[in-house]
């Protein structure tokens, strides 16, 4: 994953964070955007509503960087999936 040192990370919006007040997971490249979903659920002190929204720009960003999704929803994540056409 490529790292953001501490003058980078600190110059993002908030908006470039999946957790906006927190500052936590930025989503400035595919990398980013694929440690954000592997460290979702690693995330503390965090409401639900705050989920839904840290999911929300996760696939809003997954889209522009070309990250393919395998979950529907944060609720998914860490639990298998059943192969294509094995239902």
């Amino acid at each position: 994953m490529s790292k953001l040192n501490e003058k980078d990370r600190d110059k993002l919006s908030e908006s470039n964070f999946a957790f906006e007040k927190q500052r936590k997971e930025p989503l400035e490249n595919a990398s980013h955007v694929r440690n954000a979903v592997a460290r979702f659920n690693q995330v503390e002190g965090v409401s639900d509503d705050e989920r839904d929204a840290a999911w929300k720009r996760i696939k809003t960003a997954a889209k522009k960087y070309k990250v393919e999704l395998h979950e529907n929803s944060w609720r998914e994540i860490g639990k298998k999936h059943a192969p294509a056409g094995k239902g």
